[in-house]
């Protein structure tokens, strides 16, 4: 087995505390209603948003995937740090045992903030990742995350 370790980050005009508020803590409900097409529910099957829990999230329709189970491996509400693992469902596409993605919030010099992402593809035997697929859905994710800037700026008051 291998493992295939990508880093990421996005720049956002809003502090680390609203975001991760909005991104992390209140994620399940406001992705879905910001961005649809990315996740149409997230459930809770274990637990209640702390390490440990586990949650099943159903994609939207302009996703190539159905769903995901995800394990929340770490949860520091203190220093914007979010970990957690995807355990089930065709996003691994048969040839990933999981993919886990650490994510960090920290201050920007501009008063923003800089969300910085490692992301971790532990792969099934020999198979070797794509570095193009991880890409494509980064993009994807770093979408959805300048999805939710935009409500926040378009909606101050909401956090």
């Amino acid at each position: 087995m291998g493992v295939f370790t990508y880093k990421s980050e996005v720049v956002t005009s809003i502090p680390p505390a609203k975001m991760f508020k909005a991104c992390i803590l209140d994620g399940d409900k406001l992705i879905p209603k910001v961005v649809p097409q990315a996740f149409k529910s997230v459930e809770y099957i274990e637990g209640n948003g702390e390490p440990g829990s586990i949650k099943k999230v159903t994609f939207g329709e302009g996703s190539q995937f159905n769903y995901v189970k995800q394990k929340i491996e770490a949860l520091d509400k203190e220093n914007f740090v979010y970990s957690y693992s995807i355990i089930e469902g065709d996003a691994l596409m048969n040839t990933l045992e999981k993919i886990t993605y650490e994510t960090k919030l920290e201050p920007s010099a501009a008063g923003g903030s800089i969300c910085k992402t490692t992301s971790k593809y532990y792969d099934i035997g020999d198979l070797q990742l794509k570095e193009e697929e991880i890409k494509a859905g980064k993009e994807k994710a770093s979408g959805m995350f300048k999805a939710i800037e935009a409500y926040l700026l378009a909606n101050p008051e909401a956090y």
